[in-house]
């Protein structure tokens, strides 16, 4: 899978988009972490990509195939996205959530057969949440309902997963051992995974390619870059 981009820009008025001229390709096998200050446009950029907001001009493909020519259902087979507000269900438990992601693939009545049950099960044995299968949702702490969403993506088998600062509800051993469990995902299952993250540090210790919003505009970086950057914001 790979997303090409060409002269993208995103927002929500044509007159004055958040990002503009975006061009960049981001494939699968990686993990591709977005960064930037808050309300630069991060969250923009991925709604576009999942099909949620508009395009505002440019190009958006998916394996060479304009997103908008994709039917909500087949869009659902090939895009999945985790967002930082929590989800507003209750009176679920967590395998039930997970099981919600396999909806792109069941009937009318979203009945579970074996194989899904099974896909369920990986996911859950991939986020390491087997302690929370049975537990309702609306017991969770902030950063379990976070995994358990993470999981629900990957139960929905997409090629492309998107993540919307999926650590900040996290302390830092489990963030940190929540992007190594997207990098491998990333390279074990040949997935594209991009994410939004403040965490700077992290992004460039696991991050396979790092994009960096900044002047409305969108670019890659390096590491050093970025480390570049941490050190002058430390100096300040």
């Amino acid at each position: 899978m790979i997303i090409s981009i060409s002269h993208l820009s995103v927002g929500y008025s044509p007159s004055l988009p958040v990002i503009s001229d975006i061009n960049i390709e981001v494939k699968s096998g990686q993990l591709t972490c977005l960064i930037g200050e808050n309300g630069i446009g991060k969250s923009t950029l991925l709604k576009t990509l999942a099909g949620f907001l508009p395009k505002m001009g440019g190009d958006l493909l998916l394996d060479n195939r304009d997103i908008h020519s994709f039917s909500q259902r087949e869009l659902a087979r090939q895009v999945s996205i985790v967002l930082t507000q929590k989800p507003d269900v209750q009176n679920l438990t967590t395998e039930e959530i997970i099981g919600l992601g396999r909806s792109p693939y069941t009937g009318f009545f979203g009945r579970l057969r074996a194989d899904d049950r099974a896909v369920v099960d990986d996911a859950i044995t991939a986020v390491g949440i087997e302690k929370l299968r049975g537990r309702m949702i609306q017991t969770l702490s902030d950063g379990e309902r976070q995994k358990v969403m993470i999981a629900k993506a990957l139960a929905q088998q997409t090629p492309v997963i998107l993540l919307d600062e999926p650590t900040a509800f996290l302390d830092f051993p489990s963030k940190a051992e929540t992007f190594q469990s997207l990098r491998s995902m990333a390279h074990e299952r040949d997935k594209l995974i991009l994410l939004s993250t403040h965490d700077l540090e992290l992004a460039v210790r696991f991050a396979d390619c790092l994009l960096e919003v900044k002047d409305n505009a969108l670019q890659a970086v390096s590491a050093a870059d970025v480390k570049a950057e941490m050190r002058a914001i430390l100096d300040r």
